[in-house]
């Protein structure tokens, strides 16, 4: 774990031999005070040598410039070294989570993922910064300061060194506990981001069945539950800090009366007296300094743990190593003998046998449940299937680049979802490049464009999240304005018009058809008015294909379209 963790700094190595250079002549300047003062005190104050004194003080205060300058340099680069490791972890990070499939997001909490991209890996760019260097200068100083300490009287310094291994100890052994705590900690803060997050997306549910103070309650509940957890884990904190203090001014005090007896006992002079005193007080700030380190790096390492365990799942969606770039697709679709579940236990999809010819548009109808949009997802790869083949145009679309697969297949999903932006910023996401004079006619044709131009602002209008300053039709037909722009091959239309008025919905049918010419299309539809005009009708259950044709065909069958068709339409 701590290669993997120092892997990180090799692009940095130069800023961080910079700040570790800094920091080592700076403990080592701080070394320099008590000799000064023992050199003064001995020797210049009771000859009275005022030039000399002068000439000393006036070297100590250039060093101390010099020390300002070198903490200055430790504070900001040091940190800026732990900010570039943690800004690449969470590139990382992102990219990751970018690659995962449909199923992890399916499993994954929202507010856990946010807490790993912020607060983990926050601690870990402290640690970054803080550990390794301030774990060598404690140690560099400690070593540093019992030297000078030995120089001046060993049999003090020995005395004073017997309360440095129950420091040590007493740190290891709160260590321990710490990392167990941080870790229930950061798993409480996790869910505590998924309440708020769950909160606040479904605001207009939680007001529209007046449920506030029930979702206050549950508020409340979950925010004591982490108030616990953390007062827990910095109860145990300050047991550490004040044992820990309390033992180390007792070292303070036991070098302040054994110096003083052995002052009086003529085996110390006054400025060794005082020069010890001080060399004491520096020779505690490293184990301080190693205490601040021990109490960080459960944080730090418990956020590293879930990070790497979180890049260390493997993605369900990845390019073969022998996948090809495909430029344009026609769209002749195979699926083969395709079975899907999502749970081991929990079969969608078996033994699926379809073909779809180029141009040819497919409704899919069935019962809710029958898989209709998951067999749909399986196309562009959202979800990876367990069995048979699915291709296109002849290639296995396992063999094709996951980029360039998705190029190809336009999707219109039943849950829309837009950015916080503008019109034009969420209409661009179907082709990033595209002129305006493209997004245009793509709002033409999705019949949106009076809507836009009745607007202040036209296209720059901002919609808020998720679209809410814009009405279901409207969202709906931004959504298919996307599809517009995009102009792909296939077309993946999954209760596509489902939002939309009768006026507005004949509009846009037919502008989808005009797109449709020469284009495979797959349509998604519990209202079979919509899909009459279909080349085939596929009937979807769970337990298979069960009937495929056109509507006036599959009318004449006493079959399971025909029971759907009649229920709808019985009035």
């Amino acid at each position: 774990m701590l290669k993997r963790f120092f892997s990180y700094y090799k692009p940095y190595m130069g800023l961080f031999v910079l700040d570790f250079s800094c920091a080592v002549l700076a403990a080592l300047l701080e070394l320099s005070f008590p000799l000064a003062i023992s050199k003064v005190m001995d020797d210049l104050l009771p000859n009275g040598d005022w030039e000399a004194i002068w000439f000393w003080g006036s070297l100590l205060l250039i060093l101390y410039v010099i020390s300002s300058t070198m903490h200055y340099v430790v504070t900001y680069f040091g940190h800026k070294l732990g900010i570039n490791i943690e800004t690449d972890m969470r590139n990382q990070l992102f990219s990751h989570v970018q690659r995962m499939s449909f199923r992890f997001f399916d499993k994954k909490k929202t507010g856990k993922l946010v807490s790993r991209m912020t607060n983990d890996l926050m601690d870990i760019g402290e640690i970054a910064h803080h550990g390794p260097e301030d774990l060598f200068i404690a140690v560099m100083t400690l070593t540093g300061a019992f030297g000078l300490m030995l120089s001046i009287n060993w049999q003090l310094a020995v005395l004073t060194f017997i309360v440095v291994p129950f420091l040590i100890g007493l740190s290891v052994y709160f260590t321990k506990k710490m990392s167990a705590a941080f870790d229930k900690m950061f798993s409480s803060i996790g869910q505590f981001h998924s309440r708020v997050e769950n909160n606040i997306s479904g605001i207009r549910v939680v007001k529209a069945f007046g449920n506030e103070s029930h979702e206050m309650d549950r508020f409340i509940e979950h925010n004591q539950q982490f108030r616990k957890t953390k007062l827990a884990t910095y109860q145990m904190m300050a047991v550490h800090t004040a044992v820990s203090h309390f033992l180390m001014k007792s070292v303070t005090v036991f070098g302040l009366v054994c110096g003083a007896w052995f002052v009086l006992q003529k085996n110390m002079t006054y400025g060794e007296f005082v020069s010890f005193v001080l060399l004491t007080g520096i020779f505690l700030g490293p184990i301080q300094q190693i205490n601040a380190v021990i109490e960080m790096y459960p944080k730090g390492a418990a956020g590293f743990k879930r990070f790497a365990s979180l890049i260390d799942q493997s993605p369900d969606e990845k390019d073969a190593d022998d996948a090809i770039e495909v430029d344009q697709l026609n769209g002749d679709i195979v699926f083969q003998n395709v079975s899907f579940q999502y749970e081991s236990d929990k079969p969608v999809l078996h033994d699926i046998n379809l073909e779809v010819k180029q141009g040819e548009t497919i409704a899919i109808v069935g019962p809710s449940g029958a898989g209709k949009s998951t067999l749909c997802s399986l196309l562009p790869r959202f979800y990876e299937w367990q069995e048979g083949t699915i291709t296109i145009d002849g290639i296995e679309t396992r063999k094709m680049t996951l980029a360039s697969l998705r190029r190809q297949i336009g999707v219109v999903q039943q849950d829309i979802y837009l950015f916080h932006g503008t019109i034009r910023e969420n209409i661009l996401y179907g082709k990033l490049d595209a002129s305006d004079e493209e997004v245009w006619k793509a709002l033409e044709k999705a019949q949106l464009k009076d809507f836009v131009n009745s607007l202040p602002k036209g296209m720059d209008t901002i919609i808020g999240e998720r679209g809410m300053m814009l009405s279901g039709g409207q969202k709906q037909r931004i959504s298919i304005a996307r599809i517009f722009l995009k102009n792909p091959p296939i077309f993946i239309l999954d209760e596509a018009t489902s939002s939309l008025d009768t006026e507005t919905e004949s509009f846009i049918q037919a502008s989808l058809e005009e797109l449709a010419e020469g284009r495979t299309t797959f349509i998604i539809a519990h209202r079979l008015a919509t899909i009459q005009h279909a080349d085939r009708i596929v009937v979807l259950t769970k337990e298979g294909i069960k009937e495929q044709g056109r509507h006036e065909d599959l009318l004449k069958k006493d079959g399971l379209y025909r029971r759907l068709y009649e229920t709808q339409f019985s009035k």
